[in-house]
């Protein structure tokens, strides 16, 4: 099943189909070469400046949002009645409507004009002319209808509500009144601030996200996922249920390279859910436990999504130190859908792969080692204490020769040694030791030694045009995350300008005491602290709200205004501010799996042709194990290893009680453990479970009492030979 390689130009038809982030309009020749060369000088902007020196902050921020967003009007149409091709006419220049010109212009222009006044800027905050009012009002007027092009309506409309209420404040009632602004100020402030729109959220997908999604592009196409994928099918193909388990941990080990749920859902399920159909799975199973195991790709190490990216502007700490902090939430994602997925293949006695079905591991591994190099070569600089974006230069980079010197078919002895001479010379550069001259020396090491296979006309993984496409799919990839950071940031400077944040705050935290309130008089008193209640209220609510937020929104905007608003709340309640960022991230995550807007389940419902909601649903379940780790984390800090009082024996209680506790809740989700579970086994497997994600030592005897029962029965039906299959 595994065997069959990645087609490139499959997986860009599905993404199309299934996402409308990519959902790009078909254009006439010299309009796409147009675009295809601002794409591909967009990459090469980032890939440069990641390795060579980062432009001044506004400067590099305006560069960035003046291509995604001029682009994004060149490539989304105005409406799905748009997208057909028209000629070129005078009002149709190069086939592209004209106002889509006019506003690319303008857009670029108004992104431009901050950089272009930097020098002036600090006479001008706080009193700004007729020009900059003209210019902030034309770039937040264009980036909401960007983003809607590009997103949909959701996350402009909550901007302009944010808008509003920023103007109207003194309409409000309550905690939630203020003065109100101007237009004039809140444009001062979304504008010519760097707490809007030039914010942190345009900085870090500028400075991070764009580099590390240019690079997953880049591993892929050279054949890393496809190594991934063979290697998932051998460790978990043979077994019952064999697909699904390979879509497990393909989707886990693919989750290295892509950050995107979508993204991870199509690459992978175009290999694995037709293999679970065949098998036996219902089409509808098929597409949920791919689409559970798919989002996973935006919490998984090292590449993980941009929210991630997001962390370490926020919290300040290291990038090891959040990949580190992700491990285990990460393992115990994909630990739940791996069980849900086998107890349902015992349940129903599912096979697994036959040996002619499964890939020859030796041959994939053979023929595609030397993709693994810029994986390690991009986690080893990050341990190394390089900036992120240095890193992820190297990978690139290491992509690049890894795609030019290697073979698919025919490694030569040749083009491994010019792999292994280059892969020199960039550690070289990188470590710093050659200063300014490392970019002459590995600029002409790179065009003699490339020259010299071509000349001898050596096979490679990649051409030169399919390098170039590369980079210019990869630039595609990041304009809707583009432009979602720059109406996030609209939000961000509402909550700042009118401290909306703090008011929040507040109110989570009034809440939260009255439900504790009344909680306390009516649970035993050993069970609980009111403090313990109150901030188990706040994480309901908060992670409601992420839910809540991410059916209209992409995991980056949710992350960024659930931050902004929400995090704080459980930050006063004691929650150490990485714990706090993880729980909205994973809350927000989770929305992607969740109806009625599931992204990935209704990318997955497509390839499977299965009922959308259905397979939402059945997701939703399958992901269950997600939505109780964040809480787990919370009460039990030490499984995120980094944060403060850390010891191993607090991880490991923590460790063994999230794992137990998500076992028994897939089995009683499932129906299943070693026989057919009744009615009272699966009520008693969730209250263990539910006991057992409570922190402490304690927490655990209790839950492994209380389900003993249920171990004891099932061992003995098991024993006795108590009937463990149903009917399909």
């Amino acid at each position: 099943m595994a065997t069959t390689p990645i087609d490139a130009d499959k997986l860009a038809e599905l993404e199309s189909k299934y996402d409308s982030e990519m959902r790009f309009r078909p254009m006439a020749n010299l309009a796409a070469t147009t675009v295809t060369v601002l794409l591909i000088a967009l990459s090469c902007f980032h890939y440069y400046t990641a390795g060579f020196g980062l432009l001044r902050e506004a400067t590099h921020r305006g560069v960035h949002l003046a291509f995604v967003l001029a682009l994004i009007f060149l490539v989304f149409g105005f409406n799905k009645n748009a997208s057909a091709q028209q000629r070129a006419s005078w009002h149709h220049p190069l086939g592209l409507p004209l106002y889509d010109w006019l506003c690319a212009i303008a857009v670029a222009a108004a992104s431009l004009y901050i950089p272009w006044v930097f020098d002036d800027l600090a006479f001008r905050i706080g009193n700004p002319d007729t020009s900059d009012v003209v210019m902030g009002t034309a770039l937040i007027v264009l980036m909401l209808e960007a983003t809607r092009r590009s997103m949909g309506w959701p996350l402009p409309i909550i901007a302009i509500a944010f808008m509003v209420y920023a103007l109207w404040g003194q309409q409000f009632p309550g905690l939630l009144k203020h003065p109100g602004a101007t237009w004039a100020q809140l444009v001062n402030h979304e504008y010519l601030t760097s707490q809007g729109i030039y914010g942190v959220a345009v900085g870090v997908v500028a400075t991070y996200v764009f580099h590390f999604v240019l690079f997953g592009v880049l591993a892929t196409r050279i054949g890393l996922g496809q190594l991934f994928l063979d290697a998932a099918s051998v460790v978990a193909g043979r077994y019952a249920g064999g697909p699904a388990k390979v879509s497990v941990f393909g989707s886990a080990m693919f989750g290295m390279l892509s950050g995107s749920s979508v993204a991870n859902a199509v690459t992978v399920g175009s290999l694995t859910i037709p293999a679970m159909i065949r098998v036996g799975y219902p089409r509808h199973f098929a597409g949920a436990v791919e689409a559970a195991a798919s989002t996973g790709g935006q919490i998984t190490p090292p590449i993980m999504g941009a929210a991630a990216f997001l962390m370490i502007e926020f919290l300040g700490l290291p990038y090891m130190t959040i990949i580190i902090a992700a491990i285990v939430p990460a393992f115990m994602h994909f630990f739940g859908v791996f069980w849900q997925v086998h107890f349902e293949a015992k349940h129903t006695g599912l096979r697994g792969l036959t040996e002619e079905e499964l890939p020859d591991i030796r041959d994939s591994f053979r023929r595609r080692w030397p993709t693994l190099l810029p994986l390690i070569l991009l986690v080893g600089t990050l341990m190394n204490g390089f900036t992120p974006y240095v890193s992820a230069f190297a990978g690139i980079t290491s992509c690049i020769i890894v795609g030019l010197t290697t073979s698919e078919t025919r490694n030569t002895k040749l083009g491994l040694a010019v792999m292994a001479a280059l892969h020199i010379v960039l550690g070289i550069v990188i470590s710093g030791q050659l200063e300014n001259y490392g970019v002459v020396l590995f600029g002409i090491a790179a065009v003699v030694f490339l020259g010299l296979l071509r000349a001898l006309d050596m096979p490679s993984r990649m051409t030169g045009r399919e390098l170039i496409d590369t980079f210019a799919t990869g630039a595609k990839y990041a304009l809707a995350v583009g432009a979602a950071a720059g109406t996030v940031g609209i939000v961000i400077g509402v909550v700042t300008l009118t401290g909306v944040g703090f008011k929040v705050s507040y109110i989570v935290n009034a809440w939260s005491a009255a439900i504790a309130d009344f909680l306390i008089h009516v649970l035993p008193a050993w069970l609980a602290s009111k403090q313990a209640l109150m901030l188990l209220a706040a994480l309901f609510m908060t992670g409601f709200v992420c839910i809540l937020m991410g059916s209209g929104i992409p995991t980056t905007a949710n992350y960024l205004i659930m931050v902004t608003v929400a995090a704080p709340a459980l930050v006063q309640m004691g929650v150490e501010p990485i714990v706090a960022h993880f729980f909205v991230f994973y809350y927000g995550v989770l929305a992607d799996i969740t109806p009625p807007v599931a992204l990935a389940a209704y990318a997955a419902a497509g390839m499977a042709n299965s009922d959308p909601f259905k397979t939402g649903n059945t997701a939703f379940r399958l992901g269950l194990g997600k939505a109780l780790v964040p809480f787990v984390f919370v009460f039990s800090p030490a499984l995120l290893i980094v944060t403060k009082g850390f010891t191993w024996w607090d991880f490991s209680v923590a460790f063994v009680s999230c794992a137990g506790s998500i076992m028994l809740l897939a089995a009683a989700m499932s129906r299943f453990m070693l026989v057919e579970m009744r009615l009272w086994e699966r009520l008693v497997a969730v209250l263990g479970a539910l006991i057992m994600i409570a922190p402490g030592l304690t927490a655990l005897w209790i839950g492994l009492a209380v389900v003993t029962p249920v171990l004891l029965v099932q061992w003995w039906g098991y024993r006795s030979g108590r009937v463990a299959l149903v009917e399909k």
